[in-house]
């Protein structure tokens, strides 16, 4: 109880603090004007959300691009709305308890493997990671984050049903949701191995991919087409899932051919970030559970999988078992320092650049 009420205490401390550097950062360093405190949150994918949690989805005009955002999100926020009178502050306060819950979480599973100490670094360097500001702002991470570690939670100590639902409502909130359906099983074969005993429960694992089945649904419902969203993404976005490895050398060739500083940056950020999660990936593997890997390796390259690179340095905030790899490598005082210094930092940056509405992946 009292761990939980510290991990409460940090999470709420750490959200107070970047929303008011945010706003703070705004007054300063913006030319625009604003309405609501809310607003200058409200950038790139959050107006998505927004919208169809106000309109729903809809086949026509210019908002029938929205189908590739799925749906638990902007549901959540407009049961809320109701309440607030403001889909943004909405969609701030669903992120807001999210990740309150997602820090009590990944604490308890991070408890089940290792020391108290490493569970309490890795939630620190979650929350202070440089794109962990979408953990407290109308985006999916903190509510996508939190239902996954509370699916490999509830596996971990045997409630099966409660995984497979909490995987299906994953499932149905980030379409890297699906990656659970490769990891929670690996859960499931280290339980066999050990008295080669099979127990019907592990079976509610077969829910898990009902929540993208009904996204699906809810395609062919608004368009007639179950994967209306992959025609969306490619003709208006030019996104489409494509072989990984020409989309890598072509954001190499990008950054090395860009000579526009902020757009160099951008690139540059995006190849650091990836590079990171992979080293992190690799420093850990012999320390990881096997459903730990398959979560790292399969959402990498679902990151990479794709027409062309973006947002990874957000994407990467998603790979739960990185924090704990670094928990383990930076846990000594000076490296601990030298490393929250580096984040805090980049996240103060970032932060800084996004409510002022410029491109903060």
């Amino acid at each position: 109880m009292r761990e939980t009420r510290s991990i409460v205490i940090f999470v709420v401390g750490a959200k107070l603090a970047i929303l008011s550097f945010g706003f703070i950062a705004f007054l300063l360093l913006s030319t625009q004007t604003v309405g609501r405190l809310s607003s200058i949150w409200v950038r790139w994918d959050a107006l998505a959300y927004l919208n169809i949690a106000q309109q729903g989805y809809t086949a026509v005009g210019p908002h029938r691009w929205d189908i590739v955002f799925f749906p638990v999100y902007p549901l959540l926020v407009s049961l809320l709305t109701p309440i607030t009178g403001d889909s943004a502050m909405s969609g701030i306060i669903v992120s807001g308890i999210a990740s309150v819950f997602l820090g009590v979480f990944f604490h308890d599973l991070v408890r089940l493997d290792h020391p108290s100490r490493v569970a309490d670094i890795s939630v620190w360097f979650l929350f202070i990671y440089p794109t962990s500001y979408f953990l407290h702002i109308p985006y999916t991470e903190s509510a996508f984050l939190a239902l996954v570690v509370a699916s490999f939670l509830a596996a971990r100590k045997d409630r099966w049903l409660l995984a497979g639902l909490l995987g299906a409502v994953a499932c149905a909130t980030r379409i890297n949701g699906l990656v659970l359906c490769l990891a929670l099983p690996l859960e499931v074969w280290y339980l066999w191995r050990q008295d080669r005993k099979f127990n019907w429960s592990w079976l509610w694992l077969g829910l898990v991919p009902i929540g993208f089945l009904a996204y699906l649904a809810l395609n062919y419902f608004v368009f007639g087409d179950p994967f209306a969203f992959m025609a969306a993404q490619r003709e208006h976005w030019q996104k489409f899932l494509a072989n990984p490895i020409p989309a890598v050398f072509g954001k190499f060739r990008g950054v090395l051919a860009e000579t526009r500083p902020t757009q160099l940056l951008e690139g540059a950020f995006e190849i650091i970030f990836l590079g990171f999660g992979l080293l992190m990936t690799l420093i850990g593997w012999r320390s990881m559970r096997a459903s730990y890997r398959v979560r790292m390796i399969a959402s990498l390259l679902l990151f990479v999988s794709t027409s062309f690179i973006l947002s990874v340095p957000r994407y990467t905030l998603t790979l739960f078992p990185m924090f704990i790899v670094m928990a383990i490598v930076f846990k000594k005082p000076a490296r601990l320092a030298v490393a929250s210094i580096i984040s805090i930092l980049y996240l103060a940056l970032f932060t800084a650049s996004f409510v002022q509405g410029r491109w903060a992946f």
